[in-house]
Parts: structure tokens; sequence; C-alpha cells
């Protein structure tokens, strides 16, 4: 159930980042609602996975940079940001340094 919130709290704090840019300095209001209640269920499900016992450091590493990956690829995808090479490579250390501390913990 841990990983169940795991992902609410990465598919929320996705979706109130990529609002954020879409609320233009929240002067639009349903992207600036989505933002604030992106953030709220968030944070509150990442409370509910270190609830239930899962080690904060591999918790943030997987939120962070799972959450940063995707806005990453939101951005050049649907929101029409450029994205270079470099760039992809630092999403793909990202990745791969998550899966170190998750794997690297599961001794």
């Amino acid at each position: 159930m841990a990983y169940v919130y795991l992902v609410v709290a990465i598919l929320s704090e996705v979706l109130a980042t990529v609002s954020l840019k879409l609320s233009a300095g929240f002067s639009r209001t349903v992207p600036s609602v989505l933002v604030v209640v992106g953030y709220l269920v968030a944070f509150s499900s990442l409370s509910a996975v270190l609830r239930l016992g899962l080690p904060v450091g591999v918790v943030y590493a997987v939120w962070a940079g799972v959450g940063v990956a995707l806005v990453a690829i939101i951005g050049a995808v649907f929101l029409g940001e450029s994205i270079t090479a470099v760039q992809i490579g630092g999403i793909a250390l990202i990745i791969g340094g998550v899966l170190a501390l998750e794997l690297g913990g599961s001794h």
C-alpha cells in the first residue's frame, strides 16, 4: 500500500508543478486551484508513505527523482520546452541514482 501512496504523491506533485506553469503567476483560476490541491495531496500521500515505514531517504529520492524526470518530459512533449542531450543524460542519471538507492537498500 505504501507504494500506491508514493505513486499518488508523485503524480499529484507532477500535476501541481505543471499547473504552476499553466497558472501564469496564479492569474488563471483552474490551474491555480490544481497547484494547491495537487501539493496538498502530494504531501499528504508522502506523509502516509513515511507513516507506513518506508525509509525517508529512499522515499524522497524516488518522489523527487521521478517527479523531476516526469516534469522535464511533460515540459518537452506537451509544453514545447526544449530538451538537450545533456538534459536527457541528466534525467537518466537521476533515474539511475534512484534505482541505486532503492536496490542498495534491499539487502
